[in-house]
């Protein structure tokens, strides 16, 4: 092979990477520290897959994928975590006198004498990944394995629950020993404490001096712990091995889902995306309890003569049912249980998702995939070559959807979708700023419904509140019904709210019916403002005035309808 060439100088050889691309990675190491592999692989000017085949080939030794290897745990003792880490190696298995060990760099010769003389064994040297050295060395010398057993155990029982899935679904499993153990059981207890919490997400969140762990509940994140910093790689890969992603990248984003049945019976999936951060992955966990989907139209949590119009808008035998609000504001929700009231044997109700959040039985539900040309226009085409009577598309979000969905709903079928707008008349504006005409937004629009969520009181520290009678005023309530808002509570914060005084959220709705007056404001592009103005007019309730409702029934509080709903000057 002759003289012994550099790492950098062998992968320009191998024109893996330029000169110039190695100049950059040289001053990124002199700069921020570290190994040369790790400052080229953080810079993306190399796949870390094709550089350990490449390592591999160039010196004739064995490529191991070490994600994969099961290790002897007597085999870790012979050397130890710190010349590990420091020279980013791993012992693998002994065989009689020879001990087989991993290399991310094999130029690194000299440190092959020297383990010899350690150890007084032959080595035997074979290429690994430097990422996968690193997940292997925090998860078999279990550097955080006592603090991760501690923060086990503050979640109490957190893991009791959960079982095996069927071989074909991914699960969360507590029954796996060994050295990994205690990070598998970790990310059970996180998982099952998020469940139990009926959080909607978990962030799992790398930063330079810290890892946090955070839950999504009732629309706030709250901090649940901080393993210890080196356990962050470990327990993203575990979470990435249960949603079947690619450990060995980490520079770019991934996503995936994977389910977890608890012992009960119970079954959670979640939707798992990886974002790469300049400190490492940060991964959010989606979760998609069927259990809490609520798809009974009466317990909506709309008002008499909401549920009503509502009702009455989607048995239409055509148009269109619009559903706004918000990420967060339960449009899910809403949409699923008017297809569940939908739902009947002698109906072809097709819908074109991304994602498909929930699985319906009697449903035809579309993942739609942009990246290869399958957007939610083309699945409405090909639903109207399917003979639907109802269809749902998860969001309109461009003309030509619009165009698609609207020209369905003009021609004998049921079209239920969602936008991203704040008010009902807003979204009116919307779509016509999208390039419909607005004689077709009047004529096959049937309702707009605009909703939010807003936190409710704890029932178990609940107490009377006193609210000035100027700060209702603010809020809108008009002087002569300032009477009627005299059982106004609180929650005074106990351990089931996490001292908060609020616990679970409750939906307020803004019910927009097309009468005739408002269906000739929108004929003369009249603005959002002469919009709602005619929609109250006609008899709306505004979100606010909904929410209000909410107030002087005692289930929520004065912030919860100032920060969550808009005031109606009108």
């Amino acid at each position: 092979m002759g003289a012994r060439k550099s790492l950098g100088e062998i992968l320009v050889r191998e024109k893996l990477i330029g000169i110039d691309d190695l100049e950059t990675a040289r001053r990124d190491q002199r700069a921020n520290g570290g190994r040369l592999i790790t400052s080229l692989v953080r810079l993306g000017l190399v796949d870390e897959i094709k550089l350990t085949e490449i390592l591999g080939k160039y010196y004739g030794l064995p490529v191991l994928d070490l994600y994969s290897f099961e290790v002897d745990p007597d085999v870790i003792k012979m050397i130890s975590k710190q010349v590990c880490e420091k020279n980013m190696i791993f012992p693998v298995s002994q065989a009689g006198k020879s001990l087989v060990v991993a290399f991310s760099d094999p130029s690194n010769l000299y440190l092959k004498d020297d383990l010899a003389l350690m150890t007084r064994s032959k080595i035997e040297v074979v290429v690994a990944s430097e990422s996968s050295i690193q997940a292997a060395i925090e998860k078999h010398y279990g550097s955080s394995g006592a603090n991760i057993e501690s923060l086990i155990s503050s979640i109490e029982d957190a893991d009791a629950d959960v079982s095996a899935e069927p071989s074909n679904v991914e699960f969360v499993d507590d029954d796996q020993g060994g050295a990994d153990a205690p990070i598998i059981r970790f990310v059970n207890a996180i998982l099952t404490e998020a469940i139990r919490s009926k959080a909607s997400d978990i962030h799992v969140e790398p930063y330079e001096k810290r890892f946090r762990i955070r839950y999504r509940i009732d629309g706030v994140l709250v901090e649940r712990t901080q393993p210890p910093q080196n356990s962050a790689t470990a327990i993203t890969n575990r979470l990435k091995i249960l949603a079947k992603l690619n450990i060995s990248e980490r520079r770019k984003p991934q996503d995936g889902r994977m389910k977890v049945r608890l012992k009960n019976g119970r079954e959670v999936d979640f939707r798992v995306s990886c974002l790469p951060t300049i400190f490492g992955e940060k991964v959010v966990l989606r979760l998609l309890d069927k259990s809490n989907l609520q798809v009974d139209l009466m317990a909506l949590g709309m008002q008499d003569n909401q549920l009503e119009i509502f009702r009455d808008a989607i048995n239409l035998p055509q148009g269109m049912v619009l559903i706004t609000g918000p990420t967060g504001s339960g449009k899910t929700t809403t949409i699923y249980s008017a297809l569940a009231q939908l739902n009947l044997p002698d109906v072809n109700l097709s819908t074109a998702e991304d994602p498909v959040e929930f699985n319906l039985d009697g449903i035809n539900q579309v993942q739609v995939n942009p990246s290869v040309g399958f957007t939610f226009a083309e699945a409405l085409r090909s639903f109207l070559r399917q003979d639907p009577e109802i269809i749902m598309v998860g969001e309109i979000r461009d003309l030509e959807t619009a165009e698609v969905a609207y020209k369905a709903a003009s021609t004998g079928h049921m079209v239920v979708s969602t936008l991203h707008t704040n008010d009902s008349a807003a979204t009116i504006s919307r779509l016509v700023e999208m390039g419909l005409e607005p004689y077709v937004v009047a004529e096959a629009t049937s309702l707009v419904v605009a909703q939010r969520l807003l936190r409710q009181v704890c029932s178990h520290c609940v107490a009377p509140a006193k609210v000035p009678a100027e700060i209702l005023v603010k809020l809108g309530v008009p002087e002569d019904e300032l009477g009627q808002y005299t059982k106004l509570l609180k929650g005074e914060g106990c351990e089931l709210c996490n001292g908060t005084g609020l616990r679970g959220r409750l939906a307020v709705f803004e019910v927009m019916k097309l009468g005739m007056d408002l269906k000739e404001a929108i004929y003369k592009s009249s603005s959002p403002l002469t919009l709602k103005r005619t929609a109250i007019s006609e008899g709306m309730s505004t979100l606010r005035q909904s929410a209000l409702e909410m107030l002087k029934n005692g289930k929520t509080t004065v912030e919860e309808v100032a920060m969550n709903t808009v005031g109606d000057d009108v």
